[in-house]
């Protein structure tokens, strides 16, 4: 048996990407999670560190697990900093840690996160000064601790950053394309798309992998965090290597490897194919994948019914209009001729190329790629008859 230490609920919060935050909370109530409440790009909910050590691992949509420890009000400068100095930053963090503050201000007397993040940091170090003689020093790429200030409205909320490094950064991705996107924008598509983790899924501009990669770790249950082998709570002074131990061991007794997914990949760029290859291959999801070098408008459909999961480029790199254009003409030609009695969905930041698509969606669900807003597509390819498609409008 786990020690026992594991005590009590406390309230935390996931972080995630405009657009997903049902999808995440979803993740959470799967995990056990209680009082789940979606927010703005994030979700709050309560559990104990099982369950803190637990969403780092398996949650494919958060980007950040938060644990908040104070909340007060501040009208001014020199209440900010009497209030954070007044905190024992002793429970903390210790004088030999590196820390970083990220603050987010909105509504706020105080205009500059920065300036805020700059008076707390010099609470901090004020605090430890004065009891020490000496001062911890600040590590912004790094940091043994990470500090989280979101200031509304004056009130400010302070939470230690679980993460540490963004759990997008899953820790298999060896190759990248020029943009590739974001693991968790990827999985939270996949999420989305209504594939049900079963049927053939297919994915002809796979760049350099990164929906292939995401739906064979979903499709055999493998938790995006295994890959990784460092987290902020690891320098946590309540750290508990065992629990972690177990809640790892957790995660992979519950993998699938055995099921038969058909997962399928390629792209018209040989270069992008042999990424692609290799960070699948650094995974150890190779042999979950079939991949190929291919254009799309020579594809034809693998299996009897499936689903396309692609995000085409959405032409800031190709150039012409008319180019693009003529890019997402073709995307729906080839699914019209080659692909009926499969599902698609298109995820794309370039909403006036994808009226050449030729086909009306089922669904248009928004989402942000970075700065740039962007829609999933839903469409249902059905054989001859469209009437159906107008009904499911």
């Amino acid at each position: 048996m786990a020690k026992a230490k594991s005590s009590g609920n406390f309230n935390m919060t996931a972080t995630t990407l405009a657009g997903l935050e049902e999808v995440l909370a979803q993740e959470l109530r799967d995990l056990g999670a209680q009082y789940v409440k979606p927010g703005v790009r994030a979700v709050t909910f309560s559990g104990n560190q099982y369950l803190l050590y637990q969403a780092n691992l398996c949650c494919r949509t958060a980007i950040r697990i938060l644990k908040p420890f104070a909340q007060f009000k501040a009208r001014d400068e020199k209440e900010l900093y009497m209030k954070v100095r007044e905190l024992d930053w002793d429970k903390y963090m210790s004088l030999n840690d590196t820390f970083a503050i990220n603050a987010v201000v909105s509504r706020s007397t105080f205009e500059h996160s920065l300036y805020v993040s700059q008076l707390t940091k010099d609470a901090i170090v004020d605090q430890f000064r004065e009891k020490t003689g000496r001062r911890p020093n600040i590590d912004v790429t790094t940091p043994d601790v990470r500090i989280n200030l979101h200031m509304h409205e004056n009130i400010v909320s302070l939470a230690l950053d679980s993460s540490g490094d963004s759990l997008h950064r899953r820790g298999y991705r060896q190759q990248t394309n020029v943009a590739p996107l974001n693991e968790v924008l990827a999985a939270g598509i996949l999420l989305l798309s209504g594939w049900d983790k079963r049927t053939p899924l297919y994915d002809p501009m796979c760049g350099s992998g990164t929906f292939l990669a995401e739906a064979a770790m979903i499709a055999h249950n493998i938790a995006p965090g295994v890959y990784r082998r460092d987290y902020g709570f690891m320098r946590w002074p309540d750290y508990e290597a065992d629990l972690y131990k177990r809640v790892y061991q957790d995660a992979l007794s519950k993998e699938d490897l055995e099921v038969e997914v058909d997962i399928y990949g390629s792209d018209v760029d040989p270069d992008f194919v042999e990424a692609a290859f290799q960070n699948l291959e650094y995974a150890e999801l190779e042999q979950y994948v079939r991949i190929k070098e291919l254009d799309f408008k020579e594809a034809v459909k693998p299996t009897d019914q499936g689903i396309i999961v692609m995000n085409p480029p959405y032409g800031e790199r190709i150039g012409e209009e008319s180019e693009i254009n003529g890019l997402y003409k073709m995307i729906g030609d080839t699914l019209k001729a080659n692909f009926q009695d499969w599902d698609a969905a298109i995820f794309t930041g370039n909403l006036e190329a994808a009226k050449h698509i030729g086909l009306k969606p089922s669904r248009r669900i928004p989402l942000y790629n970075g700065p740039i807003e962007c829609r999933l597509f839903k469409y249902e390819l059905y054989r001859g008859s469209r009437k159906e498609k107008e009904v499911s409008e």
